[in-house]
């Protein structure tokens, strides 16, 4: 089998990657497409084979291409295939269908249920829920960095780590108007806070961070596409509208966010800055969210065993199986001019 592993953005690396060491450990042929603005960040290079040109994706001829995104170029030869970039439902546009893919891989029952809906009424893309590959790591590891933990709040006297991961949304992030709020917890000596930005985040907001970590000890900025090490070693997390809340819930522990538009809030939710630093000492001294966790565990993803990834490339194979490769996708005339526009034409 012929794989492409489809990757517009840095936060595609982590989802992507499982899914290429399965397919590699099944020894099928497998190329990476990474976008030629992020080719730079790929931490993949010395043991993948990847192209920034989409005449050579469209060349290999695959029989499937993995995509953690909304879009995918309709002309491409293979089983389209949605993986997703993340867990929050509540978004606007994670269940809008934009007629690119023809098979959803689901991380749980809560998308599943809603995809068959939208199947049905359709009628030209299957589902299957497989659990995200994105968070084969988080479990297989979330026992792999105690003793980093033991030396990071020996390191800064603390005795709690709390990250801070807000969402980069001009309309959601709490970034801007925690700042504020941010600081004044990392005065309590306490706390060491790590500070996780989305690829996407405004420049300026990140600048104002950075200056701020330049002079405050137990601040740290944290600069990796994945995310997953830095949520194993966390107590806490304080977010907003981000789907990595739910990546930490995952963990079974305690979440504040800010002005969350979650259409499932369980966890503590706040609606203004200046409660921030007594709500995380309550919840770090109280976790009464606990027994509500579970809801979001057992709906969002239950498959904690780490064989996400095993799963979609099997899932694949069994649609392949009883179908032919789609030689491509069929498209209005809008959708395939907007691809066109946004990913130039190719020589057939």
């Amino acid at each position: 089998m012929k794989a492409v592993l489809f990757c517009k953005r840095p936060y595609s690396f982590s989802i992507l990657r499982p899914i290429h060491n399965e397919l590699i450990r099944l020894g099928e042929d497998v190329l990476w497409y990474v976008d030629p603005e992020i080719v730079n960040r790929f931490p993949f290079k010395d043991d993948t084979s990847y192209t920034s040109s989409l005449q050579k994706i469209y060349d290999f001829k695959s029989d499937v291409i993995f995509v953690p995104g909304n879009v995918v170029p309709h002309y491409l030869r293979g089983l389209k295939t949605q993986i997703f970039h993340g867990l929050a439902g509540e978004k606007k546009g994670h269940f809008r269908i934009r007629n690119y893919f023809d098979l959803y891989l689901t991380q749980g029952p809560y998308f599943t249920n809603r995809f068959n809906e939208l199947a049905n009424k359709h009628g030209d893309f299957d589902v299957m829920e497989t659990g995200w590959s994105k968070l084969d790591d988080l479990f297989l590891q979330k026992d792999s960095f105690d003793n980093e933990k033991t030396n990071l709040l020996e390191k800064h006297g603390a005795k709690e780590i709390i990250l801070y991961a807000p969402t980069f949304s001009p309309s959601l992030t709490s970034a801007g108007l925690l700042h504020d709020e941010i600081l004044n917890l990392s005065k309590n000596k306490n706390y060491l806070i790590l500070v996780k930005f989305h690829d996407l985040m405004n420049k300026d907001v990140k600048a104002l961070y950075y200056e701020t970590a330049k002079t405050t000890a137990n601040l740290i900025i944290v600069d990796d596409p994945n995310i997953s090490k830095y949520l194993i070693l966390s107590d806490l997390m304080i977010s907003d509208t981000s789907s990595v809340v739910y990546e930490f819930l995952l963990l079974d522990k305690p979440v504040i966010t800010f002005k969350s538009s979650s259409d499932n809030i369980k966890w503590t939710n706040i609606e203004i800055p200046d409660v921030l630093c007594e709500t995380v000492d309550s919840v770090i001294n109280s976790d009464i969210n606990q027994e509500d966790r579970k809801w979001i565990i057992d709906n969002y993803h239950p498959l904690r065993d780490g064989k996400s990834a095993q799963r979609m490339v099997e899932a694949v194979k069994q649609w392949l199986s009883h179908n032919p490769v789609p030689e491509e996708r069929k498209l209005s005339f809008l959708r395939k001019w907007k691809v066109n526009k946004k990913y130039g034409k190719i020589k057939k």
